[in-house]
Protein backbone atom coordinates (compact mmCIF):
# COMPACT_ATOMS: atom_id res chain seq x y z
CA UNK A 1 0.00 0.00 0.00
CA UNK A 2 1.29 3.45 -0.85
CA UNK A 3 2.25 5.96 1.79
CA UNK A 4 -0.02 8.94 2.33
CA UNK A 5 2.67 11.34 1.13
CA UNK A 6 2.83 9.75 -2.33
CA UNK A 7 1.42 11.78 -5.22
CA UNK A 8 -0.29 8.60 -6.43
CA UNK A 9 -1.66 7.29 -3.12
CA UNK A 10 -5.35 6.45 -2.79
CA UNK A 11 -7.72 7.14 0.07
CA UNK A 12 -8.32 3.61 1.36
CA UNK A 13 -11.36 4.48 3.45
CA UNK A 14 -13.13 6.48 0.74
CA UNK A 15 -12.51 3.85 -1.91
CA UNK A 16 -13.57 1.06 0.44
CA UNK A 17 -16.84 2.83 1.29
CA UNK A 18 -17.50 3.50 -2.40
CA UNK A 19 -16.96 -0.12 -3.42
CA UNK A 20 -19.04 -1.44 -0.55
CA UNK A 21 -21.94 0.75 -1.67
CA UNK A 22 -21.61 0.42 -5.46
CA UNK A 23 -19.93 -2.96 -6.01
CA UNK A 24 -20.68 -5.09 -2.95
CA UNK A 25 -19.82 -8.25 -4.91
CA UNK A 26 -16.14 -7.24 -4.84
CA UNK A 27 -16.05 -7.76 -1.07
CA UNK A 28 -14.27 -5.73 1.59
CA UNK A 29 -11.14 -3.87 0.46
CA UNK A 30 -8.07 -5.19 2.30
CA UNK A 31 -5.01 -3.86 0.47
CA UNK A 32 -4.04 -1.44 -2.30
CA UNK A 33 -0.73 -1.75 -4.14
CA UNK A 34 0.47 0.24 -7.14
CA UNK A 35 1.96 -1.52 -10.13
CA UNK A 36 5.47 -0.27 -10.79
CA UNK A 37 4.97 -0.33 -14.54
CA UNK A 38 2.61 1.78 -16.59
CA UNK A 39 3.88 5.28 -17.28
CA UNK A 40 0.66 6.89 -18.39
CA UNK A 41 -2.29 6.01 -16.16
CA UNK A 42 -1.52 4.93 -12.58
CA UNK A 43 -2.65 1.33 -12.10
CA UNK A 44 -3.34 -0.48 -8.83
CA UNK A 45 -4.09 -3.97 -7.63
CA UNK A 46 -6.91 -4.13 -5.11
CA UNK A 47 -7.00 -7.19 -2.87
CA UNK A 48 -10.40 -7.83 -1.33
CA UNK A 49 -12.11 -10.59 0.60
CA UNK A 50 -13.40 -12.05 -2.70
CA UNK A 51 -10.29 -11.79 -4.88
CA UNK A 52 -8.14 -9.35 -6.83
CA UNK A 53 -9.15 -6.42 -9.02
CA UNK A 54 -7.34 -3.75 -11.00
CA UNK A 55 -8.02 -0.03 -10.80
CA UNK A 56 -6.88 2.42 -13.51
CA UNK A 57 -7.09 6.17 -12.98
CA UNK A 58 -6.00 9.43 -14.49
CA UNK A 59 -2.79 10.91 -13.07
CA UNK A 60 -3.19 13.92 -10.77
CA UNK A 61 -2.31 17.47 -11.73
CA UNK A 62 -2.42 19.39 -15.00
CA UNK A 63 -2.58 17.02 -17.97
CA UNK A 64 -1.90 17.34 -21.70
CA UNK A 65 -4.98 17.86 -23.90
CA UNK A 66 -6.96 14.67 -24.72
CA UNK A 67 -4.46 12.49 -22.83
CA UNK A 68 -5.21 9.86 -20.13
CA UNK A 69 -8.73 9.12 -21.33
CA UNK A 70 -9.54 6.26 -18.96
CA UNK A 71 -13.23 6.63 -19.80
CA UNK A 72 -12.49 5.82 -23.44
CA UNK A 73 -10.32 2.93 -22.29
CA UNK A 74 -13.21 1.57 -20.24
CA UNK A 75 -15.65 1.91 -23.14
CA UNK A 76 -13.53 -0.03 -25.64
CA UNK A 77 -12.72 -2.84 -23.19
CA UNK A 78 -16.41 -3.13 -22.35
CA UNK A 79 -17.29 -3.34 -26.04
CA UNK A 80 -14.63 -5.98 -26.72
CA UNK A 81 -15.77 -8.29 -23.92
CA UNK A 82 -18.25 -9.95 -26.28
CA UNK A 83 -15.77 -10.37 -29.17
CA UNK A 84 -12.93 -12.82 -29.83
CA UNK A 85 -10.34 -10.26 -28.69
CA UNK A 86 -9.30 -11.20 -25.12
CA UNK A 87 -9.71 -8.40 -22.55
CA UNK A 88 -10.26 -8.26 -18.79
CA UNK A 89 -13.83 -8.14 -17.55
CA UNK A 90 -14.79 -4.59 -16.60
CA UNK A 91 -16.68 -3.86 -13.39
CA UNK A 92 -17.50 -0.15 -13.47
CA UNK A 93 -16.46 3.37 -14.48
CA UNK A 94 -16.53 6.04 -11.79
CA UNK A 95 -16.72 9.65 -13.01
CA UNK A 96 -16.87 11.06 -9.47
CA UNK A 97 -13.49 12.72 -8.87
CA UNK A 98 -14.24 13.11 -5.16
CA UNK A 99 -13.61 9.41 -4.44
CA UNK A 100 -9.88 9.18 -5.24
CA UNK A 101 -9.18 12.56 -6.86
CA UNK A 102 -9.70 11.56 -10.52
CA UNK A 103 -12.07 9.40 -12.53
CA UNK A 104 -11.22 5.69 -12.59
CA UNK A 105 -12.47 2.30 -13.65
CA UNK A 106 -12.30 -1.16 -12.14
CA UNK A 107 -11.72 -4.47 -13.91
CA UNK A 108 -10.94 -8.05 -12.98
CA UNK A 109 -7.35 -9.06 -12.28
CA UNK A 110 -6.11 -11.53 -14.92
CA UNK A 111 -3.63 -14.07 -13.58
CA UNK A 112 -0.94 -14.76 -16.16
CA UNK A 113 2.52 -13.73 -17.31
CA UNK A 114 3.82 -10.79 -19.30
CA UNK A 115 6.76 -11.11 -21.67
CA UNK A 116 8.70 -7.89 -21.18
CA UNK A 117 11.59 -8.82 -23.45
CA UNK A 118 10.67 -9.38 -27.15
CA UNK A 119 13.63 -11.76 -27.51
CA UNK A 120 11.80 -14.16 -25.15
CA UNK A 121 15.02 -15.53 -23.62
CA UNK A 122 13.30 -17.90 -21.19
CA UNK A 123 11.27 -19.99 -23.66
CA UNK A 124 12.01 -22.45 -26.47
CA UNK A 125 12.15 -21.57 -30.16
CA UNK A 126 8.85 -23.38 -30.68
CA UNK A 127 7.23 -21.32 -27.93
CA UNK A 128 8.62 -18.10 -29.41
CA UNK A 129 7.05 -18.94 -32.74
CA UNK A 130 3.70 -19.65 -31.07
CA UNK A 131 3.82 -16.47 -29.00
CA UNK A 132 4.50 -14.22 -31.97
CA UNK A 133 1.86 -16.13 -33.93
CA UNK A 134 -0.65 -15.38 -31.18
CA UNK A 135 0.07 -11.65 -31.39
CA UNK A 136 -0.66 -11.75 -35.13
CA UNK A 137 -3.88 -13.73 -34.61
CA UNK A 138 -5.23 -11.33 -31.98
CA UNK A 139 -4.23 -8.23 -33.97
CA UNK A 140 -5.98 -9.57 -37.07
CA UNK A 141 -9.05 -10.42 -34.96
CA UNK A 142 -9.12 -6.86 -33.59
CA UNK A 143 -8.82 -5.31 -37.04
CA UNK A 144 -11.55 -7.59 -38.41
CA UNK A 145 -14.22 -6.45 -35.97
CA UNK A 146 -17.19 -4.72 -37.60
CA UNK A 147 -16.94 -1.25 -36.09
CA UNK A 148 -20.48 -0.25 -37.05
CA UNK A 149 -22.00 -3.48 -35.73
CA UNK A 150 -20.30 -2.96 -32.35
CA UNK A 151 -21.63 0.61 -32.14
CA UNK A 152 -18.17 2.18 -32.21
CA UNK A 153 -18.30 4.43 -35.28
CA UNK A 154 -18.27 7.47 -33.00
CA UNK A 155 -15.19 6.19 -31.14
CA UNK A 156 -12.98 7.95 -33.70
CA UNK A 157 -13.20 10.84 -36.16
CA UNK A 158 -13.83 10.49 -39.92
CA UNK A 159 -11.24 11.40 -42.54
CA UNK A 160 -7.56 10.65 -43.08
CA UNK A 161 -6.44 8.93 -39.88
CA UNK A 162 -2.72 9.52 -40.35
CA UNK A 163 -3.16 13.15 -41.28
CA UNK A 164 -5.23 13.63 -38.14
CA UNK A 165 -2.83 11.66 -35.95
CA UNK A 166 0.30 13.42 -37.18
CA UNK A 167 -1.34 16.74 -36.38
CA UNK A 168 -2.46 15.53 -32.98
CA UNK A 169 0.93 14.18 -31.98
CA UNK A 170 2.72 17.30 -33.15
CA UNK A 171 0.47 19.25 -30.78
CA UNK A 172 1.06 16.76 -27.98
CA UNK A 173 4.79 16.85 -28.53
CA UNK A 174 4.90 20.65 -28.62
CA UNK A 175 2.88 20.83 -25.40
CA UNK A 176 5.42 18.56 -23.68
CA UNK A 177 8.57 19.87 -25.38
CA UNK A 178 11.44 20.73 -23.05
CA UNK A 179 14.16 21.30 -25.64
CA UNK A 180 14.57 21.16 -29.42
CA UNK A 181 15.89 17.98 -31.05
CA UNK A 182 16.95 18.26 -34.69
CA UNK A 183 16.08 14.60 -35.27
CA UNK A 184 12.47 15.16 -34.23
CA UNK A 185 12.16 18.38 -36.22
CA UNK A 186 13.40 16.60 -39.37
CA UNK A 187 11.02 13.71 -38.74
CA UNK A 188 8.02 16.02 -38.31
CA UNK A 189 8.84 17.80 -41.57
CA UNK A 190 9.15 14.47 -43.43
CA UNK A 191 5.86 13.11 -42.09
CA UNK A 192 3.98 16.23 -43.12
CA UNK A 193 5.44 16.10 -46.66
CA UNK A 194 4.95 12.35 -47.22
CA UNK A 195 1.39 11.79 -46.04
CA UNK A 196 -0.21 8.81 -47.87
CA UNK A 197 -3.56 9.29 -49.58
CA UNK A 198 -6.55 8.16 -47.55
CA UNK A 199 -7.39 4.59 -48.58
CA UNK A 200 -10.52 4.62 -46.37
CA UNK A 201 -9.47 1.55 -44.41
CA UNK A 202 -10.77 1.71 -40.84
CA UNK A 203 -10.70 -0.57 -37.83
CA UNK A 204 -10.40 -0.50 -34.08
CA UNK A 205 -6.84 0.57 -33.37
CA UNK A 206 -5.28 -0.42 -30.04
CA UNK A 207 -2.68 2.33 -30.13
CA UNK A 208 0.05 0.58 -28.12
CA UNK A 209 0.04 -2.96 -29.44
CA UNK A 210 3.24 -4.37 -27.97
CA UNK A 211 4.16 -7.71 -26.40
CA UNK A 212 4.36 -6.22 -22.90
CA UNK A 213 0.72 -5.14 -23.10
CA UNK A 214 -0.49 -8.73 -23.29
CA UNK A 215 -1.08 -11.25 -20.51
CA UNK A 216 -0.31 -14.86 -21.50
CA UNK A 217 -1.48 -18.05 -19.86
CA UNK A 218 0.93 -19.74 -17.44
CA UNK A 219 0.31 -23.11 -19.08
CA UNK A 220 0.04 -22.39 -22.82
CA UNK A 221 1.09 -19.77 -25.36
CA UNK A 222 -2.29 -18.11 -25.36
CA UNK A 223 -3.13 -14.43 -24.83
CA UNK A 224 -5.60 -14.12 -21.96
CA UNK A 225 -5.96 -10.33 -22.11
CA UNK A 226 -4.71 -7.34 -24.07
CA UNK A 227 -4.10 -4.39 -21.76
CA UNK A 228 -3.63 -0.60 -21.91
CA UNK A 229 -6.32 0.61 -24.31
CA UNK A 230 -5.89 4.28 -23.45
CA UNK A 231 -4.77 5.25 -26.98
CA UNK A 232 -7.39 3.15 -28.76
CA UNK A 233 -9.59 4.73 -31.41
CA UNK A 234 -11.19 4.07 -34.77
CA UNK A 235 -8.37 4.50 -37.23
CA UNK A 236 -6.09 2.74 -39.66
CA UNK A 237 -5.06 -0.86 -38.92
CA UNK A 238 -1.52 -0.38 -40.26
CA UNK A 239 -0.77 1.96 -37.36
CA UNK A 240 -1.00 -0.97 -34.93
CA UNK A 241 0.98 -3.31 -37.15
CA UNK A 242 3.78 -0.79 -37.63
CA UNK A 243 3.88 -0.01 -33.92
CA UNK A 244 4.43 -3.68 -33.13
CA UNK A 245 7.03 -3.96 -35.91
CA UNK A 246 9.09 -1.15 -34.41
CA UNK A 247 10.60 -3.95 -32.29
CA UNK A 248 12.68 -5.04 -35.27
CA UNK A 249 14.26 -1.55 -35.47
CA UNK A 250 15.06 -1.00 -31.80
CA UNK A 251 18.34 -2.42 -30.47
CA UNK A 252 18.45 -4.63 -27.38
CA UNK A 253 19.58 -1.87 -25.03
CA UNK A 254 17.98 0.50 -22.56
CA UNK A 255 14.52 0.33 -21.05
CA UNK A 256 12.80 -0.98 -24.20
CA UNK A 257 14.76 -4.00 -25.50
CA UNK A 258 14.25 -4.70 -29.20
CA UNK A 259 15.29 -7.12 -31.94
CA UNK A 260 17.47 -4.91 -34.13
CA UNK A 261 20.84 -6.39 -35.01
CA UNK A 262 20.03 -9.86 -33.70
CA UNK A 263 20.43 -13.03 -35.75
CA UNK A 264 16.93 -14.52 -35.60
CA UNK A 265 17.76 -17.73 -37.47
CA UNK A 266 16.64 -20.71 -35.43
CA UNK A 267 15.19 -18.59 -32.62
CA UNK A 268 11.56 -19.09 -33.59
CA UNK A 269 11.12 -15.30 -33.78
CA UNK A 270 9.96 -14.22 -37.23
CA UNK A 271 11.70 -11.50 -39.23
CA UNK A 272 9.81 -8.26 -39.73
CA UNK A 273 8.90 -9.33 -43.29
CA UNK A 274 7.65 -12.70 -42.08
CA UNK A 275 5.56 -11.04 -39.38
CA UNK A 276 4.00 -8.60 -41.85
CA UNK A 277 3.36 -11.43 -44.33
CA UNK A 278 1.60 -13.46 -41.62
CA UNK A 279 -0.63 -10.48 -40.83
CA UNK A 280 -1.39 -9.88 -44.53
CA UNK A 281 -2.36 -13.54 -44.94
CA UNK A 282 -4.73 -13.33 -41.97
CA UNK A 283 -6.29 -10.13 -43.35
CA UNK A 284 -6.51 -11.38 -46.94
CA UNK A 285 -4.28 -8.67 -48.44
CA UNK A 286 -1.19 -8.98 -50.64
CA UNK A 287 1.13 -6.24 -49.37
CA UNK A 288 1.33 -2.90 -47.57
CA UNK A 289 2.46 0.18 -49.52
CA UNK A 290 4.06 3.18 -47.77
CA UNK A 291 5.43 0.90 -45.02
CA UNK A 292 8.29 3.28 -44.12
CA UNK A 293 5.76 6.06 -43.42
CA UNK A 294 3.81 3.90 -40.98
CA UNK A 295 6.98 2.91 -39.14
CA UNK A 296 8.25 6.50 -39.03
CA UNK A 297 4.93 7.70 -37.67
CA UNK A 298 5.04 4.98 -34.99
CA UNK A 299 8.45 6.18 -33.84
CA UNK A 300 7.31 9.80 -33.77
CA UNK A 301 4.28 8.91 -31.71
CA UNK A 302 6.41 6.89 -29.28
CA UNK A 303 8.74 9.88 -29.00
CA UNK A 304 5.72 12.04 -28.21
CA UNK A 305 4.57 9.62 -25.51
CA UNK A 306 8.06 9.47 -23.99
CA UNK A 307 8.35 13.25 -24.04
CA UNK A 308 4.99 13.55 -22.32
CA UNK A 309 6.06 11.18 -19.55
CA UNK A 310 9.30 13.12 -19.09
CA UNK A 311 7.44 16.44 -18.93
CA UNK A 312 5.12 15.03 -16.27
CA UNK A 313 8.16 13.91 -14.26
CA UNK A 314 9.41 17.50 -14.27
CA UNK A 315 5.96 18.62 -13.13
CA UNK A 316 6.06 16.02 -10.36
CA UNK A 317 3.27 13.67 -11.45
CA UNK A 318 4.89 10.91 -13.55
CA UNK A 319 3.53 7.46 -12.72
CA UNK A 320 6.79 5.46 -12.82
CA UNK A 321 10.40 5.94 -11.81
CA UNK A 322 12.23 5.78 -15.17
CA UNK A 323 10.61 8.84 -16.73
CA UNK A 324 13.97 10.59 -17.16
CA UNK A 325 15.31 7.63 -19.15
CA UNK A 326 12.33 7.94 -21.47
CA UNK A 327 13.07 11.62 -21.94
CA UNK A 328 16.62 10.77 -23.00
CA UNK A 329 15.24 8.28 -25.55
CA UNK A 330 13.30 10.93 -27.52
CA UNK A 331 16.11 12.00 -29.91
CA UNK A 332 17.20 8.36 -30.28
CA UNK A 333 13.70 7.40 -31.46
CA UNK A 334 13.82 10.26 -33.95
CA UNK A 335 17.18 9.06 -35.24
CA UNK A 336 15.89 5.51 -35.76
CA UNK A 337 12.89 6.83 -37.71
CA UNK A 338 15.15 8.92 -39.95
CA UNK A 339 17.32 5.88 -40.65
CA UNK A 340 14.22 3.98 -41.83
CA UNK A 341 13.02 6.67 -44.25
CA UNK A 342 16.52 7.28 -45.61
CA UNK A 343 17.02 3.67 -46.73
Amino acid sequence: MLGKDSVHSLDHRKLSDFLEKNLPETGALEEISKFGTGQSNPTYQLRTTTGKYVLRKKPPGKLLPSAHAVDREYRIIKALEKTSVPVPRTRMLCNDEDIIGTIFYLMDYVDGKIHWDPTLPDVSSSDRNDIYGQTVDVLAALHSIDVEKEGLLDFGKPGNYFQRQVGRWIKQYRAAETQEYKEIESLIAWLEKNMPDDDRMISIVHGDYRLYNMIFSHTENKILAVLDWELSTIGHPYADLAYQCMNWHIPKIGITPGLYGLNLNGTGIPTENEYVEAYCKKMGISDIPNWSFYLAFGFFRLAGIAQGVYKRSIMGNASADNAKELGAAVPILGKIALSIIER
